[in-house]
């Protein structure tokens, strides 16, 4: 983009868990808290060429990946349902509402954003039940 001298965008997938995670998690959430500061830094960096660089903080997704483990884990097969019941929205995060919102940072819609990054998931970071 810059030696095309164009404008344009860059979206992150990072995770809920770059604000911490599991202790056995603790390299994985380190990674991902660098990859929040990178997404800030290069935006910082890119704005002066008109590209913007925004990050999705995913929370607990119903994907392929996930279904494998949490069968894999906890040998459910009904694990999605459940889980789906004690979200605060009957369901957890889909793999279509992360790309629905990539895709709206990712165009012109979302005019000057840049540097964000969106805890995208149900559970506010801090509040407590």
């Amino acid at each position: 983009m810059i030696k095309s001298s164009l404008p344009g965008s860059i979206v992150n997938i990072i995770t809920i868990t770059s604000h911490g995670g599991q202790p056995y998690l603790c390299g994985y959430a380190a990674s991902k808290g660098a990859l929040v500061t990178f997404t800030k830094n290069a935006a910082h960096q890119l704005r002066k060429d008109r590209i913007k660089c925004n990050g999705i903080n995913i929370g607990w997704t119903a994907s392929a990946a996930e279904h494998k483990l949490q069968v894999k884990e906890t040998g459910d097969e009904k694990w999605l349902e459940k889980a789906g019941e004690k979200a605060p929205f009957g369901r957890l995060v889909e793999v279509g509402d992360i790309a629905e919102l990539a895709c709206f940072l990712l165009s012109e819609r979302s005019g000057v954003c840049t540097g964000s990054v969106i805890d995208f998931d149900q559970m506010v970071m801090g509040g407590y039940d």
